[in-house]
This record gives C-alpha cells, structure tokens and sequence, in this order.
C-alpha cells in the first residue's frame, strides 16, 4: 500500500518552495551575486543543521520508519568541513558558531528527534532533495561568482557516490519510492508535510539574516532592482520558467 507521502510532500510544500526561492538572497544568488562572508557564514550554519540530522538519522536507523530512509550516502557533514576548512582556515572550528536562527533549526530537529522521530523525514527530504537538484547548479554559480580555486569550496555540493546526473537521477526516483512505501497512514503523512514547510521556513529564516549584509555589498539599489519582483517557483511548472528548483520531485 501507497502513502504516496513523495507527491504529498511535492504538492504540499509548493508555496513554501516558491517562498524559499523567492528571498531576496536567493534572487540575489541567482543571478550571480555570492559574497564570500555571507556564503561562508550560511555553510557555516548549515554544518550545523547537517550534523544534527545526521546524527540522529544514525541514531535512528533501527526505527521501523526513519531507517528505511537512511542513506548514509547522502551525509554533507564531512564535505561541509572541506568547505569550512576553506573559507575559514584549518581552525574552522573556533572560528564559527550556529547563528540564533542556526540554533533554533537544530533545536527543531532535536526535539521532533526525541518526540516524534518519524517527523526527521521532513527535514532531509528538504535538505537532501534540493542538494540534489537545485543545489547543482548553485554550485556553478557559487563557483563562477567567487572565481574559486579547482576542487575548492563547493565539496557541500558534491555527492562522491552519486558522481554523475543519471546516478542523482536514480537515487532520486529511489528516495521517492521509498518515502511512498513508507508504512505510515494518511494523518502522519500530513504531519510530515506541515513539518516540511516547517523545514523551509527555517530555512528562509536563514538566509533572511543573511541579507543585510548582501545589500551591503552590492549597494541599496543594485539590490533593490534585483529583489523587488517575485517569480512563479519552480515547482509551480509555470511555462516558460527556467528558475533553480530548490527541492525536486521528479
């Protein structure tokens, strides 16, 4: 029996995706505007979150539910230290701190960790779906915007067992199949979904606090004229759209 919990979670965060692609420091993204500081501080958070949900994905991976979507393939955790490393130097770790917004967020996975372990779904099919999608182009524009060094800075974006497109895309086709034979009923499924969009306006919160310092950079107007219009989101399958899809289901 079908939860189909993968469209679920498609049709079910559609506005929360849109919302997430619409930020102004994604707008900004984008179209090719990366600063250094910001980027290093929202990978800096995000080592953070990873860690959390990783841990417990490990911790639950003897759970009925959650382990059968335990893919230690998928863990960013060691490629976010590449990254870390970097941008901060080899004393990354008393360089950085989970920002207020980073510890609410890694709050959130512990608690539903302990309260409700199934709900860690929602926040690696978030996280782990948009790595895989949208998340591959953003590693072409984070490299072309900061001219960075070959091989340095965006191991957050490489998955070294799912090397090439045609593996992403059958990893992904896996990862959805899983989630629909997932034995859960209809109301736990819906609980999954709220706790994604939950997800996303976590992650929003993010790059929110990151923005003040990208309009620093570029300036009030530049960054006025780059953020003042909303676009469709991707997952809308407006015609003619060609925005990065953050999460995607197909």
């Amino acid at each position: 029996m079908s939860s189909h919990l993968a469209n679920k979670l498609r049709e079910g965060t559609k506005q929360s995706h849109t919302m997430a692609e619409n930020t102004a420091f994604m707008k900004c993204f984008l179209k090719g505007i990366v600063e250094k500081e910001p980027f290093r501080k929202l990978i800096a958070n995000l080592y953070f979150v990873y860690s959390a949900i990783e841990e417990e994905f490990h911790r639950h991976r003897h759970h009925p539910v959650v382990g059968l979507l335990y893919f230690p393939e998928l863990n960013r955790k060691e490629n976010l230290e590449k990254d870390l490393a970097f941008y901060y130097g080899e004393n990354w770790p008393e360089q950085i701190a989970p920002s207020q917004v980073g510890q609410d967020y890694v709050a959130r996975i512990r608690q539903v960790a302990k309260t409700e372990p199934v709900l860690l779904i929602a926040h690696a099919y978030v996280r782990y779906m948009g790595d895989l999608s949208g998340g591959q182009a953003l590693k072409n524009i984070v490299r072309s915007a900061m001219n960075l060094p070959a091989g340095e800075g965006t191991a957050f974006y490489e998955f070294d067992r799912l090397a090439t497109v045609a593996a992403k895309r059958a990893f992904k086709e896996k990862y959805r199949d899983t989630l629909d034979s997932l034995p859960i009923d209809d109301a736990l499924a819906q609980k999954i979904v709220d706790e994604a969009n939950y997800a996303f306006a976590l992650n929003r919160d993010l790059v929110h606090e990151l923005e003040p310092e990208v309009k620093a950079a570029i300036g009030d107007r530049v960054f006025e004229l780059l953020t003042r219009q909303d676009k469709p989101g991707s997952t809308e399958r407006s015609p003619g759209n060609t925005s990065v899809e953050l999460v995607k289901a197909e």
